[in-house]
């Protein structure tokens, strides 16, 4: 926990890590490194020193279009800035004149090498007001059962109670049929019914909703922000825009909106026997996307999807109406036996690229039992940078705690921010091979633009539809050093990155963010010191992660597991210490230490190991995995344990079966879940009611610390952990179990300490696979 809180600190004020800090000059000794050459920046992490500049930024001439910076040499006689990414000479503007050394503009302080500007708002006050409001456009599923029904309106009467005034809200709910309902007209509620069984062009959707083209000016939220509550704006009745019979602040339609979920019932539509219920989610998004993107294209909103089943009708489906035919599995995938998925992914990334056109965001919250098909629609939520939640009900604490966090405000605040874009500007040796995470490329290929493409490439800039204060993005770049820049005297020992972040916050307001980092190029091919002295475990391990993702989901029949082993054979052979054919001689550097327990556990996980998991919780964990921060990404990885006794306070232990003891309790962190584990004596004494007696407070005591510091973990974190409460030899201890080096297993029963736990399972223990890597890598 002591790492993870150091390893965050190691950010700063920037947001960035790097696999490494010291870059090889050549593309052939980058290839020597193994681990990829990359970069995890997190666009909008807020910070205390964060200082917001109130004026535009001074930019380089292009094509360059660097921002000024505090590594660019200035000459304050002349003034004249050079921009250390093209080495231009820029003369400072007139406003800038009073510029010298002992009086300098706060772009140029060497601590403010991330800073903010406040860019000025639209001229046009309809435009203004638009992106002030932020948009949610409820798109709820009613094919449930009258429990779940119930449990997902509540949680949407909740939400609504916690949105701002000013916050513009649509509902659509949806079965066999999509219904659009207008909320303009509170004396009569209409509904517009569409069909859930083909695919709608988005001009049918128009047409029938009334949005023709000529009424989109009038669609703007500016019709009616700004004037007071009835009072027409042009002559034109705010109640009849085109936006205000569809979308409303939340305090003129709070009532409407009640009313509405007090008499929504479940789908009516018949469902026959031996049938799944008919569900045109496919149509429902199509429908959604379609009406923002008529009444508020270009500014910030969110569609959020309540999900509780498979889409079995219309476009989009992942599995027929036939309960006979069972949901897709990895095993089908594989075999390619899935005969909806690649039609199914098809439609969601022709809704993808729409939403990502129109600047708008999609969240899923997909609670059900069985699969909702998440997988398919992990382009849309992906490209478009929303959040996803996975539970197994609406009642469940994951659904309702994290549904809850969207809409709060304050400390608790997701920070959720719109129309985002992400230029970079890298030295001239460097070229960028593309970015994973949430975001999509725009095609704007310029000089830096690698050919090799990983994740969204062949651009030098991203749509971010909708970013966090958590969000994080990898960054892969390419070392391409030309024959100029390899000639003696013209070698800069320097390199730089920029990172340009342009935002919408969840104020309204327009920022651009610039963050401006140098790290040091390591000339000699045979100095291996510098290199190994600017590695970063964590983000390595973490790109890994990333990158070993990508590959199953992108290249048919790619073997994670050998292709993880392989590249840390490699890694060990290049840059470990030792006597070639003698395992007994080899050592690590203290830098890559815990690098090969990083791998164990990665090739142990969700992400590489999907067995157990079905592709719509696969899709889950790899969506978080890619958007997350390094330290939160880490946890995934390879989670922490902390073991409560009463001969000492709360320590971190050694994630391995041998930290089970009858009288401990742990406490798990696996990001996903946190596990609170009793031994079997501390169980026994529970169960006999001892923590309720006065003479055995710091029973109590004992036991109830372990849930408070599950409590905060899933205070900071989102979606909010499933908590698991769970015994010694009880069923759900295998949440423990699974994550647990098995050091002691079935076959080394006898060796087992009395009160320790085994492990049934086939799988080496970390200490083999330290041998196997040891033997391996020494030969090499």
């Amino acid at each position: 926990m002591a790492d993870a809180a150091a390893a965050a600190d190691s950010e700063g004020i920037d947001g960035v890590r790097m696999t490494w800090n010291n870059w090889p000059r050549s593309k052939v000794e980058a290839s020597k490194c193994v681990v990829p050459i990359a970069a995890s920046i997190c666009p909008i992490r807020p910070h205390s020193d964060l200082a917001v500049l109130p004026y535009p930024p001074l930019r380089c001439k292009p094509p360059c279009s660097a921002v000024l910076n505090p590594f660019c040499r200035v000459d304050f006689a002349a003034k004249i800035w050079i921009c250390p990414f093209c080495f231009s000479r820029n003369h400072f503007p007139h406003h800038y004149a009073g510029v010298s050394e002992t009086n300098v503009p706060g772009e140029l302080y060497p601590q403010y090498t991330t800073i903010e500007y406040a860019l000025p708002a639209s001229h046009d006050p309809a435009a203004a007001a638009a992106a002030a409001s932020p948009v949610f456009l409820f798109v709820l599923d009613t094919c449930l059962i009258e429990e779940e029904l119930e449990f997902v309106k509540s949680a949407m009467r909740r939400a609504i109670g916690l949105l701002p005034d000013n916050a513009l809200v649509g509902l659509i709910s949806y079965g066999t049929q999509v219904h659009v309902h207008e909320l303009g007209f509170s004396d009569l509620s209409k509904i517009y019914v569409f069909c859930g069984t083909k695919e709608l062009a988005k001009e049918q959707i128009l047409d029938q909703l009334g949005l023709v083209p000529g009424q989109r000016a009038a669609a703007m939220v500016g019709g009616t922000a700004g004037y007071p509550k009835g009072m027409p704006s042009n002559g034109v009745n705010p109640k009849a825009t085109s936006v205000n019979r569809f979308l409303l602040p939340a305090s003129d339609c709070e009532y409407i909106l009640n009313a509405l979920l007090d008499e929504l019932q479940r789908d009516q539509w018949p469902i026959e026997a031996g049938s799944r219920a008919l569900r045109c989610t496919g149509v429902a998004l199509s429908v959604a996307a379609s009406l923002l993107g008529a009444c508020l294209p270009g500014t910030g909103a969110r569609i959020i999807a309540l999900v509780g089943g498979p889409c079995t009708v219309g476009p989009g489906l992942i599995v027929s109406k036939d309960l006979s035919e069972p949901v897709r599995s990895h095993k089908d995938l594989d075999k390619d036996a899935a005969p909806h998925f690649h039609k199914a992914v098809k439609f969601y990334d022709s809704i993808a690229k729409q939403l990502v056109s129109q600047g708008h965001v999609l969240d899923l919250f997909a609670s059900a039992l069985d699969q909702v098909g998440v997988a398919e629609m992990k382009v849309v939520v992906e490209r478009t940078g929303g959040l996803v939640v996975l539970a197994e009900s609406f009642e469940h604490p994951v659904f309702k705690d994290s549904f809850k966090r969207i809409f709060e405000d304050g400390e608790q605040s997701l920070g959720l921010s719109f129309n985002g874009t992400l230029d970079i500007n890298c030295s001239k040796e460097i070229k960028i091979q593309g970015i994973i995470g949430p975001c999509t490329s725009l095609d704007k290929k310029g000089a830096t633009s690698s050919d090799t493409v990983v994740g969204q490439g062949n651009t030098t800039s991203w749509k971010l539809c909708g970013l966090d204060k958590s969000t994080c993005l990898t960054v892969f770049f390419d070392i391409s050093p030309s024959e100029k820049s390899n000639q003696p005297g013209l070698t800069n020992p320097q390199l730089y990155l920029q990172f340009l972040t342009t935002y919408q916050n969840h104020e309204g307001q327009i920022r651009l963010r610039v963050t401006t980092v140098t790290r040091k190029w390591v000339e000699s091919a045979a100095n291996t010191e510098e290199l190994v002295g600017g590695f970063d475990q964590e983000t390595a391990a973490v790109v890994m992660a990333r990158y070993a993702s990508l590959k199953m989901e992108s290249e048919e029949e790619f073997d994670a597991t050998r292709w993880l082993d392989r590249s840390l054979i490699r890694l060990c052979s290049r840059f470990g210490d030792y006597r070639k054919d003698d395992p007994s001689s080899f050592t690590l550097n203290p830098c890559f230490s815990i690098f090969p327990q990083f791998m164990f556990n990665l090739r142990r996980s969700q992400f590489v190991q999907v067995f157990n998991n079905s592709p719509d919780e696969t899709a889950y964990f790899r969506i978080l995995l890619n958007r997350e921060n390094i330290t939160n990404s880490v946890v995934m990885i390879q989670p922490s344990l902390i073991s409560y006794s009463f001969n000492s306070p709360p320590v971190p232990s050694l994630l391995d079966v041998a930290s089970i003891a009858a009288d401990r309790i742990l406490l798990l962190d696996a990001y996903f879940s946190v596990v609170v584990f009793h031994g079997m004596t501390i169980a026994q004494w529970r169960n006999m009611g001892y923590q309720n007696q006065p003479e055995h407070q710091a029973f109590a005591q004992l036991l109830q610390a372990p849930q408070e510091d599950a409590k905060i973990i899933s205070t900071d974190r989102f979606p909010v952990p499933r908590l698991v409460v769970c015994d010694q030899h009880g069923s759900q201890a295998r949440f423990l179990l699974a994550k647990l080096n098995p050091s002691a297993t079935h076959n080394s029963a006898n060796d087992v300490a009395p009160g320790s736990d085994v492990i049934f399972t086939d799988d080496v223990s970390l200490q083999v696979f330290f041998e196997h890597l040891q033997r391996l890598a020494v030969q090499s």
